[in-house]
């Protein structure tokens, strides 16, 4: 069905944005945040408004996934796709502190053409677009032929496994029919000397949440130890701290930076790398992080009193791994853990790389383009977790693309998870529109 301007995608995407911010949906990691449901049963509402059909799917108390069919598979409809797409977004955020933000991070307050708010970009900004795009053409009877599976999943910011892994190994029927998946996080823009390029993640590092424990014999602090779990694991997780890890060039990566130096007017190279990466700017913390595993020690836990040495001391490192280099980091731990420190995981995922080409592929870059004529378009590789973890163990080719277009100065990676969380207010209608064009074409 060809593109029709006669109605607008865009006319509540803002409105839908600030409603879902207002829902506290925070993950700590366990069982004591508000869950998912509450914001699960406000999409299907939604949903229901303009005559689809959704099925929640509660893994724990609370703790709350949706699921609607549309499109072929809902219509009854035959296609010549072979198969449906998933389109996906997780309802809960990580936790904000009211008293470090500007703004109440759960008002969803409209300030200097932002909406502020946790989750304003990871990733209630994703669902209101989709949602707004949706229920624009179901209104429209612009219903795509293909069928489409929306998703909506909980605890995606805990690793997923309350959400989309629970979908995956307890309701994969209602996938399987499903053969790509787009979700978060790509398609925003950052600049370049002045060009703006559109990033699309078409991959993504492996998870490994590591526990490390280290064990002595206890004693009084005043005395000579030298089995101390304490120094044992500090050395260890010092060690890890300040490993500099080697440069590695996924495919993706090899994509984006020569698109990077055909800008900056050098050809790329692995030597030269980190030198074009920091052509990004802000990006650059994030995007420095992919051409390289990383391994960052985040929490210590140790004794009960200053002048008792404890028989144990634990440690929580975040690796991520490159695809295809697994085998390098476990090594490289190990040799940096050296004796004596037992290490288990905490949470262990996959990485994941999708060849950048394919109808999907053109799919989404035409229709950025038809939106920002003057932009360009390159993969990258995602330096966090996603919900396609779990997914793509069904076999889907999976991409992130949460289409905005950023304003230059604006530090759009340091956004994630972090305090003043916003987004512009015009870049989620702009992805309101792009989502529109591309349900019109997959």
């Amino acid at each position: 069905m060809a593109y029709d301007p006669s109605y607008d995608p865009a006319a509540e995407v803002v409105d839908l944005c600030r409603d879902l911010i207002r829902i506290d949906t925070s993950n700590y990691g366990d069982d004591s945040g508000p869950g998912e449901r509450k914001a699960a049963e406000h999409v299907a509402a939604l949903l229901d408004e303009v005559g689809i059909a959704s099925e929640l799917f509660e893994s724990e108390p609370g703790r709350t996934s949706l699921i609607a069919h549309w499109g072929g598979a809902a219509t009854g409809s035959t296609t010549g796709h072979e198969g449906g797409l998933l389109l996906h977004g997780h309802l809960d955020v990580v936790p904000a502190a009211a008293e470090d933000w500007q703004v109440d991070p759960f008002s969803g307050e409209i300030h200097e053409g932002y909406v502020w708010g946790r989750g304003a970009v990871d990733m209630k900004d994703f669902d209101a677009m989709l949602l707004s795009a949706v229920r624009a053409r179901t209104r429209a009877g612009a219903v795509p032929e293909r069928p489409i599976v929306l998703c909506f999943t909980a605890d995606e910011e805990a690793g997923g496994h309350l959400g989309a892994q629970v979908l995956v190994e307890r309701h994969a029927e209602l996938l399987a029919h499903c053969t790509e998946a787009v979700g978060e996080v790509g398609g925003f823009s950052t600049s370049i000397r002045g060009q703006r390029l559109y990033l699309i993640e078409a991959a993504e590092k492996g998870m490994a949440w590591m526990r490390l424990t280290a064990r002595g014999r206890a004693g009084h602090g005043s005395m000579i130890n030298d089995d101390n779990a304490v120094t044992r694991l500090s050395a260890a997780v010092a060690r890890i701290g300040s490993h500099e890890w080697p440069v590695r060039l996924t495919p993706a990566m090899r994509t984006l930076l020569a698109a990077v130096g055909e800008i900056a007017g050098t050809e790329a190279t692995p030597e030269n790398a980190e030198q074009l990466v920091e052509e990004f700017g802000g990006a650059a913390r994030m995007l420095a992080a992919v051409i390289r595993n990383t391994a960052n020690p985040t929490m210590l836990n140790a004794g009960y009193k200053v002048n008792v040495i404890p028989t144990e001391a634990t440690a929580h490192v975040d690796g991520r791994f490159l695809p295809g280099f697994e085998d390098e980091f476990i090594d490289t731990i190990a040799e940096l853990c050296g004796e004596g420190i037992e290490r288990s995981f905490v949470s262990h995922q996959q990485p994941w790389e999708t060849p950048y080409e394919g109808d999907l592929v053109d799919a989404m870059s035409r229709c950025l383009l038809a939106e920002d004529p003057n932009g360009k378009v390159a993969p990258f590789l995602m330096s966090g977790g996603t919900d396609a973890k779990h997914f793509n163990r069904l076999g889907m080719r999976s991409y992130g693309f949460t289409p905005l277009r950023l304003p230059a100065e604006l530090d759009f990676t340091a956004l994630f998870h972090g305090v003043d969380e916003r987004v512009p207010v015009d870049a989620l209608e702009f992805g309101a529109r792009v989502l529109d064009r591309f349900l019109d074409e997959v």
